[in-house]
């Protein structure tokens, strides 16, 4: 298997008896051979479920949708660009020990009376029902299993990007082989397990809170705070699959994108807006508010 360098973004990439001069995340032409590095083999890889055909129709559709305020230049990208790429990445699980305090919410109503005048100036007692909460201390100790927290590897596939296209079904994972990535286009891992367990340790610990909040009882919570600690960690290298789209469309702008999800055809990316577009929109809306404002008007 050949291993070749984007000069421009740095990604490592490795072909089985394919060879590319341009690179599939960047579009550059600076694309060269070099020898193979002694990064990490995958323990899994989670396989292409979806083929060239069908993640075309869904760019198609998702272009479509999005060119109303789109760049014109990018009405000559070809969907032909479109590459399979197993990207590196790391899968993380872990045990989360949470201590947390807050305030708990209890709704209760009360009925109050107040005073109001009529048209002639005389006044008369009311009754309305009012809504109000009160607040009592909750501090306790949540334990949870983290899982299936994946984490870029990549460094031409940033983990910003990846977690975009997430989720994977990793119920359809396999243990590597070399069989089940012949003939595809495969990244190799550009960052440090070091540099991936601390990211993955963070969106562990994002997980955790999004739980807590749900876990809150009570009509509504504030002050929600926590310390969380890990142990029984585990990082696991695996392969998971994406389409990427990349088109130059212009000189003087970065390339476009397009990451599509090769396992469910979720499709993620960025589209850039035409100003002039934009603002045609905007004076067409005003317009409308205007001649409506108008017409009215002229009713009353």
């Amino acid at each position: 298997m050949t291993t070749f360098a984007c000069g421009h973004c740095g990604a490592a990439l490795a072909f089985e008896g394919v060879r590319t001069e341009i690179c599939p995340y960047c579009a550059s032409p600076n694309f060269v051979e070099r020898p193979t590095s002694s990064q990490p083999d995958p323990d899994f890889v989670v396989p292409f479920a979806r083929d060239s055909e069908l993640a075309r129709r869904s760019l198609d559709r998702w272009l479509g949708s999005r060119t109303l305020f789109a760049d014109p230049a990018l009405r000559a990208a070809k969907v032909e660009d479109l590459r399979a790429i197993y990207v590196p990445a790391y899968l993380y699980s872990a045990v989360a020990n949470t201590e947390y305090t807050a305030q708990i919410g209890e709704n209760y109503t009360e009925t109050e009376t107040y005073r109001v005048k009529d048209a002639g100036g005389k006044s008369r007692t009311e009754t309305r029902t009012v809504t109000r909460t009160e607040y009592r201390p909750l501090a306790g100790r949540h334990l949870q299993y983290v899982t299936d927290v994946i984490v870029s590897a990549s460094v031409g596939l940033p983990n910003r990007e990846l977690s975009r296209a997430l989720p994977f079904d990793l119920k359809q994972m396999h243990r590597f082989s070399p069989a089940l990535i012949s003939g595809w286009m495969t990244e190799e891992f550009s960052r440090a397990a070091d540099e991936c367990r601390s990211a993955s340790r963070s969106a562990a610990l994002d997980q955790v809170g999004q739980r807590l909040r749900r876990f809150m009882p009570g009509d509504s919570f504030s002050d929600l705070a926590w310390n969380t600690r890990v142990s029984w960690e585990s990082l696991d290298p695996i392969l998971v699959p994406v389409w990427v789209f990349v088109v130059t469309y212009r000189d003087d702008k970065q390339p476009l994108r397009i990451v599509i999800n090769g396992q469910t055809g979720k499709v993620t990316g960025k589209v850039p807006l035409s100003p002039w577009k934009i603002a045609i929109g905007i004076a067409v809306v005003l317009a409308i508010v205007a001649a409506t404002i108008y017409l009215l008007a002229g009713r009353t």
